[in-house]
C-alpha cells in the first residue's frame, strides 16, 4: 500500500485555558539522538497544549496532547 503522506502537523488543538480548539504554533524544543522534540503552544494564551516527537530515519511522528486542568 502506497503512503499518501509523510507526516502530519497540528493546526488546531484543544487548549484547557481557552476551553476550545485553538490555532497552535509548533516550536522545536530538543534535538535528540533519535529525532526531534517539538512543542505545540496556543496562539492565544501561549500555554503548551501538546508535543510531537519526529523520529529520525523512516519519518514517524508521535503526537501527544496535554489533558486535565
Amino acid at each position: 500500500m502506497e503512503r499518501s503522506f509523510d507526516q502530519l502537523n497540528a493546526a488546531l488543538l484543544y487548549c484547557n485555558k481557552c476551553g476550545k480548539a485553538m490555532p497552535v504554533r509548533e516550536r522545536l524544543l530538543l534535538v535528540l539522538p533519535d529525532g526531534e522534540l517539538y512543542d505545540y503552544t496556543c496562539q492565544s494564551c501561549n500555554s503548551s497544549v501538546g508535543t510531537k516527537t519526529e523520529r529520525a530515519g523512516p519519518r514517524q511522528a508521535v503526537t501527544k496532547t496535554r489533558s486535565g486542568g
